[in-house]
This record gives C-alpha cells, sequence and structure tokens, in this order.
C-alpha cells in the first residue's frame, strides 16, 4: 500500500467514526504495518480469519486502545485490508492457506 492509500483509508475511517484521525492513523497503520511485516518474514502459512484476528490482538497490545475502538476502526477499513491480502497473497500465494472445509489452519500466536 502507498502512503496516498493509507492516507485515503485513514480518511475514511475518520469520516466514518467519530475517532480523531491521529486515533485512527496509529491503529491502521499499527495493523497495517504487522500485517505486512508477518506476511514478509513468516515462513508459516496462515487462513485469512486467524492472520486477522492476530492483526486485531496484535493493534490492541500495541496501541494500548480498547478492544471495540481497534476492531471497529479496523473493520471500518476492511476494505484496504483485504486488498492488501490480496495483493501480499498475488506476490507471495505459498503464505496463505486456501479456504479450508472447516479444519483450522495455522494459528497465529
Amino acid at each position: 500500500m502507498t502512503d496516498q492509500e493509507i492516507n485515503r483509508a485513514i480518511q475514511y475511517v475518520t469520516a466514518s467514526t467519530s475517532y480523531g484521525r491521529d486515533m485512527v492513523a496509529e491503529i491502521l497503520k499499527t495493523g497495517l504495518g504487522e500485517l505486512v511485516m508477518l506476511v514478509t518474514q513468516s515462513s508459516r502459512s496462515f487462513e485469512r480469519d486467524a492472520l486477522m484476528e492476530y492483526v486485531s490482538q496484535w493493534t490492541i497490545k500495541r496501541t494500548g486502545q480498547p478492544e471495540p475502538l481497534v476492531r471497529e476502526v479496523l473493520g471500518c477499513a476492511s476494505r484496504w485490508l483485504d486488498d492488501m491480502y490480496e495483493e501480499v497473497a498475488k506476490r507471495q500465494p505459498n503464505v496463505f492457506d486456501p479456504p479450508s472445509n472447516g479444519k483450522g489452519g495455522s494459528a497465529v500466536a
């Protein structure tokens, strides 16, 4: 994601919620940064839901913001998170598990 795309996501989430721009920016940059770091440096594969849950928990811990707030902000930015997920999946197809038949993929701890 480019800085322009990140700023667009920040503007969209700020306009869609009652949260300040600085708080939204911190949450989105932390979550997106961890998503990129994890998938580019890990040798494990992940299912999308497990990866997104990990990113949510990581962002909550790193920012110190309450869980409902972080989940709302990340949820509001889900379009950008999904775009990033798809882009990484194209570049590194072995990083993500294909959708399973209900059996869990790699857990992220």
